[in-house]
């Protein structure tokens, strides 16, 4: 799901010098991607992207950015295409999708994808399932923060922040949450204004605010379960945890990573094999030992260590499911609110 969940600035450089580049090279494939899946050493990505090189000859051009940052890039690139394959988090895979910015296509493990894990017209389909969640510095805090309202207290002026919701996916995802803990949008929307006394400010990016809860900078920050797991090792001061709401219950949603075939893809065919392959039975019985994700296939059960892991962790919360076609018909509407609330 890293300097993650956006590295706005070096994958919007990235993605200038490729527009100037070789993409059309052939014998090349180019994917615009949401971070999160090239985190650590060794990565899913970096693994599956040697392997099938090693196995077709096609290299790989990997252009990472925030959920929204790569599909602003597509649609500003949509008359002259130079990615071929878009992998983001919703509502951003719909948004995507709506404006005509990815075509259909059938992948080979089509019928392995939940029908509530692909979009009905073949425009993208689940890649890796992952999970909303919080951070904490657990050097810092003896427990995580309870509940939504106990990240009020005047103890964490300036030591919580949070990714931006429009910008960043799991910014978003925070924003969709609030609402739904709350009960309604003016509710969720009068607590993230109260938030703002403790929050640090905006940030584009949710990867980054990882290493800053690890240092103590901030004490509570939002991620995503895969993102955030992937980074325990280089970051041992974190833990996750789930705010309860005013009802006292956690809860959380799935965020997965989806994958498309851009319209216009400049190497449609070499996409179309990309997809396969990661979509592959192979490829997705290494999602939960390797990226600490859960595979999009539903005939695909690891017995590896992270797998019993995530699901014992994830056993620990409630839940839910938007409607992502109402999140994304209100979503300019929410942002503008959330901007006007927060000052942001």
């Amino acid at each position: 799901m890293h300097t993650q969940r956006a590295t706005l600035t070096l994958g919007a450089a990235l993605l200038v010098a490729i527009a100037a580049g070789p993409v059309r090279a052939q014998g090349v494939v180019t994917i615009y991607s949401a971070d999160g899946l090239h985190d650590g050493s060794p990565n899913w990505y970096q693994t599956e992207f040697d392997a099938f090189t090693k196995a077709t000859g096609i290299r790989v051009q990997y252009i990472e950015g925030g959920s929204g940052v790569v599909v602003d890039r597509i649609e500003k690139e949509k008359a002259n295409p130079q990615a071929d394959i878009l992998v983001t988090l919703p509502p951003f895979i719909q948004n995507a999708a709506s404006n005509g910015l990815l075509q259909p296509f059938t992948p080979e493990a089509a019928s392995a994808i939940p029908a509530g894990s692909k979009d009905p017209q073949g425009r993208y389909y689940a890649l890796v399932n992952d999970y909303l969640n919080f951070i904490y510095d657990a050097s810092a805090l003896s427990a995580p923060p309870r509940t939504f309202d106990d990240l009020l207290d005047p103890k964490f002026k300036n030591k919580i922040q949070y990714s931006t919701p429009g910008q960043a996916g799991d910014g978003t995802a925070v924003m969709l949450q609030v609402i739904h803990a709350f009960g309604s949008k003016d509710a969720g929307f009068d607590y993230l204004r109260k938030l703002q006394a403790n929050n640090l400010g905006p940030s584009s990016s949710t990867g980054k605010l990882t290493a800053l809860v690890n240092k103590g900078e901030i004490y509570v920050a939002n991620g995503d379960v895969q993102m955030n797991i992937s980074q325990m090792a280089d970051n041992p001061n974190i833990r996750i945890f789930w705010p309860a709401g005013p009802d006292g219950k956690s809860s959380t949603f799935a965020i997965p990573y989806y994958i498309g075939l851009v319209q216009g893809a400049p190497h449609a065919d070499n996409g179309r094999k990309l997809i396969d392959f990661l979509l592959s039975k192979e490829a997705q019985e290494q999602v939960s030992a390797i990226a600490e994700g859960l595979p999009a296939r539903d005939d695909v059960h690891p017995t590896d260590k992270n797998y019993q892991e995530l699901h014992a962790l994830m056993s620990k919360v409630e839940i839910w499911t938007p409607d992502w076609q109402q999140v994304l018909t209100d979503l300019k509407a929410d942002v503008a609110r959330w901007h006007e609330v927060t000052g942001s």
